[in-house]
């Protein structure tokens, strides 16, 4: 995911004047932006080529950050290398007449250029044209599993161990990274896990079923764990976690404050506490903020303020997963691999059961700018559509409502994943993953219907996204899970300690890997 910051002031040179190719750019290569790479890479005419940007030098395999912050020995499986996609630097990318990944920063974005950063200090900022774009930066990860922590400020609590190395988009950086973690994990006697979502039941039961002498508390603000799924996903998370002698506390929110006024100071051996908001004391000596992530959207918002929900800091989408600017009384609320290969893994490791979701999702995841900034465009240029419209992934052809937003100012920019206002699709890798499969295809009917390659007009009707039920799954120890798919909630005990990374690796390309390979 690349990091949404602005562009220092350093010399710029630009690549558009050498560009030999038509460009479509995928700005972050995690599961939906490597998705959706891969489709356009597959079918994209002659004449076109993807550069694919990332900040990382491997696909960061996030879901398994937690469990690798924790457990020691499984650490190098996070970090699988793009296999399917040449390298090139930033500075020779206009040499590249077919597809091509670079590891750099986006610094800006507008409708039709991007410039980029390289990760070693100073180096040139380049700039590039570009015909389309797939926006897919994700968000801002909690602290305990962003390896990019050291460059973002934030609450500093005098729980924490001194900083972790610097992280600077390298295997071997990212390795060393989640070393260190497993060392604070190690050293607590005591841990608080504040947010009772996905990520902070995960690291207070595999930190009680690694350590079971430690104390381990999980605070939570809510009445319930996991919200936004069945109550029987909560009761069975809460039992996992109670038969790993985790306290669990909910309905409770951390007093900030007392993050800087603990009890006890720097040697001594007292205990330290920190306080709710209601009083309630809690003892610890590791503080883990799970409490959720960031739209990575800063980039979109200094490009066109319009674009980005004020009050959820989500990027405007339509259905066919296009940018848009919202009416303003709306409110924003290898190539030769399986090309399913990605979505079994997402959906084995999210729902831990074979085949369970079926079509659910898909079936063939700054100030305003003023009007004269707005780039020019004709009604017949515009993007609009019915308000009502077929469902493309339906077993059942619905009808289902458009949004308020029917046309766009920005018909070649997408934007996919956590950064989108998905209409209420839940924020996982495999929503991501159908959100970058909708906008791959409709990048490719727009480029046929420019050059006019389609059989019929239906060929060129863009499709829409339609996110479908709640579907998680969420570890609790070692072996035990809970899931809910389609409405379905069940356990499994069938865990492994590396989360079976051996798959996810076949998934992007590298099948029967051994664990000597998984260091590559």
């Amino acid at each position: 995911m690349s990091v949404a910051i602005k562009a220092p002031h350093l010399s710029s040179t630009s690549l558009h004047m050498t560009s030999p190719t038509r460009t479509v750019v995928v700005l972050g290569g995690s599961y939906g932006g490597s998705r959706a790479a891969q489709v356009l890479a597959e079918s994209l005419p002659q004449g076109w080529r993807v550069v694919f940007v990332d900040r990382n030098s491997h696909l960061n395999h996030v879901y398994n950050f937690s469990r690798y912050a924790v457990l020691a020995g499984h650490e190098h499986k996070a970090f699988i290398p793009y296999i399917n996609f040449p390298s090139s630097s930033v500075s020779d990318i206009h040499s590249y007449s077919s597809h091509v990944r670079v590891q750099a920063t986006v610094t800006s974005i507008n409708n039709h250029r991007i410039t980029l950063s390289p990760n070693l200090p100073g180096l040139q900022q380049s700039s590039l044209d570009f015909d389309y774009a797939i926006y897919a930066l994700g968000s801002h990860l909690p602290s305990p599993i962003d390896l990019w922590s050291h460059q973002k400020g934030g609450i500093k609590s005098n729980l924490e161990p001194p900083e972790i190395p610097t992280y600077g988009g390298t295997k071997s950086e990212g390795i060393l990274s989640l070393r260190e973690r497993q060392k604070r994990v190690q050293a607590a006697t005591s841990v608080l896990v504040v947010g009772g979502g996905a990520l902070g039941i995960q690291f207070a039961s595999d930190i009680a079923a690694v350590y079971p002498q430690k104390r381990v508390t999980l605070l939570h603000s809510r009445r319930r764990l996991l919200p936004k799924f069945d109550d029987a996903v909560h009761e069975e998370a809460l039992q996992g976690l109670q038969e790993l002698n985790v306290r669990v506390i909910l309905g409770e929110r951390l007093d900030l404050e007392s993050l800087q006024h603990t009890s006890a100071t720097g040697g001594s051996s007292e205990p330290r506490v920190v306080r709710t908001l209601s009083g309630q004391v809690i003892s610890a000596d590791l503080l883990l903020l799970c409490t959720g992530q960031i739209p990575n959207t800063g980039l979109l918002r200094d490009m066109d303020s319009r674009t980005v929900g004020t009050d959820t800091g989500l990027a405007c989408v339509l259905r066919t997963m296009q940018l848009c600017v919202p009416p303003l009384s709306s409110k924003a609320p290898e190539f030769q691999a399986d090309n399913d290969d990605v979505l079994h893994w997402l959906k084995n490791f999210t729902f831990g059961i074979e085949g369970a979701i079926g079509q659910s999702e898909s079936s063939p995841s700054s100030p305003s700018i003023a009007p004269d900034d707005t780039p020019s465009m004709t009604s017949s240029q515009r993007i609009s559509y019915s308000p009502y419209s077929l469902s493309p992934i339906s077993s059942t052809d619905t009808l289902v409502e458009s949004d308020s937003c029917q046309e766009t100012l920005y018909p070649n920019i997408f934007v996919v994943g956590d950064a989108a206002d998905a209409f209420d699709a839940i924020k996982a890798g495999h929503t991501a993953y159908y959100q970058a499969e909708v906008a791959a295809r409709n990048i490719l009917r727009l480029i046929h219907r420019d050059e006019k390659v389609a059989k019929d007009d239906l060929d060129l009707e863009l499709e829409e996204y339609v996110p479908g039920p709640p579907a998680i799954k969420v570890s609790l120890g070692m072996t035990k899970s809970v899931y809910e798919v389609n409405g379905v909630v069940g356990t499994k005990d069938d865990g492994v300690e590396d989360l079976n990374a051996a798959a996810v690796w076949a998934a992007y390309g590298m099948r029967d890997v051994s664990e000597e390979d998984m260091f590559a």
